[in-house]
């Protein structure tokens, strides 16, 4: 039985709790391990915001894999992406001709994720797929092909779990809505 969650004073009420996001991230685990059975899988975690999520699905992949990090930004301080998108961190290791998973925290508007996957797809890996905690459907400006998501959200501005605002509330143990007057 899970204890009341105490809540951020940003907070408007929590979307997802701390259960269900490691249920599901077990879940997903289970599904990746089978997909890629006998073979040998890189996870390239979309830093910051996934680090929480990769460390938590990488534990539960029952397969080899290494870990990779990339550090895009596409929103500054804003709540909305700029459309801009940043590398500011590359990949450590070459991807060519091996499986990636690309682990990210949130699809909002698609911007980021489809220009990762365009470059990543230049270096000529064997396949890329992409795994993602949350998705909004509902805010799509690019179309990007998720093979896995932890959960589907309405188009409202979320944090905790990885998830930031400013580069605050990350550390949060569920996914929390913000209050309003705080966006």
């Amino acid at each position: 039985m899970s204890k009341p969650q105490k809540t951020d004073k940003h907070i408007k009420h929590i979307l997802i709790d701390p259960e269900s996001i490691q249920k599901r991230i077990t879940e997903l685990g289970a599904e990746i391990s089978a997909d890629y059975r006998g073979k040998e899988l890189v996870l390239v975690c979309i830093l910051k915001g996934a680090f929480l999520f990769t460390s938590d699905l990488c534990r539960q992949i029952d397969l080899p894999q290494k870990l990779d990090f990339m550090a895009v930004s596409s929103y500054g301080d804003a709540t909305r992406s700029s459309g801009i998108v940043k590398i500011e961190k590359d990949l450590s290791e070459s991807i060519q001709g091996k499986h990636v998973l690309i682990v990210e925290d949130i699809i909002d508007s698609g911007l980021t994720l489809s220009y990762i996957v365009k470059i990543l797809q230049d270096r000529q890996p064997a396949d890329i797929k992409v795994c993602v905690l949350c998705n909004k459907p509902s805010n799509k400006q690019q179309h990007v092909k998720v093979d896995y998501c932890g959960f589907k959200l309405e188009d409202e501005f979320v944090v905790g779990y990885g998830l930031d605002f400013k580069g605050y509330l990350r550390n949060l143990p569920y996914i929390g809505v913000v209050k309003d007057e705080y966006r």
